[in-house]
């Protein structure tokens, strides 16, 4: 026997198994992480893909705004902002001409001390600070409707500036192709109707994980920004993390190329080949803030179920200390019962919250899933889990009967980074 320690919230659970059925532990791939921070961040913005140093693009007496991630994205800003705003400051920007605007999409609105956090005190102390809000439509402006109809209303902080600079992490996005790039714009500082209708795509079969061509939630919201975009200098800030939350490569440059480029080496750090599909996947979100809800855990589910046999099992280690972080997702549960019910209703009329509802109980018709959680039970019952428990033991225990004794593991230390392909000969 073998004991195993996962992340778990803002602590970790351990559990021992038989290592000889163990057929493979999904680690991302080694990777020596950045020492020098400071280096690599200036190294980026003057050697940027497809656009020019940041030197001859800022000049004195410019306005800048910052986008920056809310806290359920790990990015830590708090490591390269202050040496953005502080270049910016040698290149003749001062403080009172920039500002940071946090992409919150539909999330919940992020307190003063969550965007101190979030960017590092020093920052916070000397920009102005916003927050996306969807839901005040004069917080918004119209820039046009892409060719599948869906309004452009972005935010009018990041209106105004001569130049947006779009930051946060890169992974693969279960529905979109990819996080990062103009993702900072659309969903994350647009309007309600604007995220509701360009989600709605998701429920198409070509919108998927790591897939940019042929995806119309992409290509939707490539047409969208593109619509903001024109004319407007924006410069894109992407970092790729390891698990332990550790900077392997930062991309700068043009939003489109810098990120094709980026989106090239995710694929190369999180893509891993497993040899067979589990009978019980083990899966940790890999911690806090990738397990704060069940809106966060369902990517590591989507991750999860590409190791797992049909009718298998997913023990998933989730505390969930915010709950499931949308009560439209819990009254969508509760009021349609079945993962069918919950299809049909969103293919009438798509919202937001209840997108969140199907793309975690259309995953319960391949695998079972367990959760490790502090999730309440009655909660994780009408979300259509097959069990919610305290501990690893329990859910293995569960576990068995759906797949009986003998049988075979894959684990996922950090499963909502890492992307397991098989490829059946």
């Amino acid at each position: 026997m073998k004991q195993y320690t996962f992340h778990y919230g803002r602590g970790t659970k351990s559990f021992s198994l038989d290592e000889s059925k163990v057929i493979k532990e999904v680690d991302m791939p080694a990777v020596k992480p950045l020492t020098d921070i400071k280096q690599a961040v200036l190294d980026a913005v003057y050697h940027p893909i497809g656009q020019k140093p940041i030197n001859e693009i800022i000049k004195p007496g410019d306005t800048v705004t910052f986008i920056c991630n809310d806290p359920t994205r790990v990015a830590n800003s708090f490591d390269f902002m202050p040496v953005l705003v502080n270049e910016m400051n040698r290149l003749g920007v001062p403080d009172e001409n920039m500002q940071i605007v946090f992409s919150l999409g539909t999330h919940r609105l992020m307190t003063q001390e969550e965007m101190a956090e979030g960017v590092g005190k020093e920052v916070a102390s000397r920009l102005r600070m916003y927050n996306s809000d969807c839901n005040v439509p004069s917080d918004f402006e119209y820039f046009g409707t892409t060719s599948r109809f869906t309004p452009v209303l972005i935010n009018k902080h990041i209106c105004h500036s001569d130049h947006v600079i779009l930051t946060g992490t890169i992974v693969h996005h279960y529905f979109s192709g990819y996080g990062g790039g103009r993702k900072a714009v659309l969903p994350g500082c647009a309007a309600m109707e604007t995220v509701r209708h360009n989600h709605s795509f998701m429920m198409d079969p070509n919108a998927g994980l790591g897939r940019t061509t042929g995806n119309p939630v992409y290509e939707d919201q490539m047409e969208g920004v593109a619509l903001w975009a024109k004319g407007r200098s924006v410069i894109l800030f992407n970092a790729i993390l390891d698990a332990e939350h550790r900077f392997l490569k930062m991309f700068a440059g043009d939003y489109i190329e810098a990120h094709h480029e980026a989106c090239k080496f995710v694929d190369e750090v999180y893509g891993v080949k497993i040899p067979a599909q589990a009978d019980i996947t083990i899966a940790s979100c890999g911690g806090y803030p990738k397990d704060i809800n069940v809106y966060q855990m369902q990517k590591t589910m989507d991750n999860a179920v590409l190791a797992t046999k049909q009718g298998g099992v997913v023990i998933l280690l989730a505390d969930c200390e915010e709950g499931s972080g949308s009560k439209v997702l819990e009254e969508t549960c509760r009021t349609l019962k079945t993962a069918d019910a919950i299809e049909a209703k969103l293919r009438d009329r798509f919202l937001i919250g209840a997108n969140k509802a199907y793309a975690i109980t259309r995953l319960t018709k391949k695998a079972h899933f367990i959760l490790v959680t502090g999730l309440d039970r009655q909660l994780a019952k009408d979300m259509l889990f097959d069990g919610a428990v305290d501990t690893v033991e329990e859910a293995l225990e569960l576990a068995k009967q759906y797949v009986g004794d003998d049988v075979h593991y894959i684990l996922m230390p950090t499963g909502s980074l890492t992307v397991p392909l098989y490829r059946p000969e």
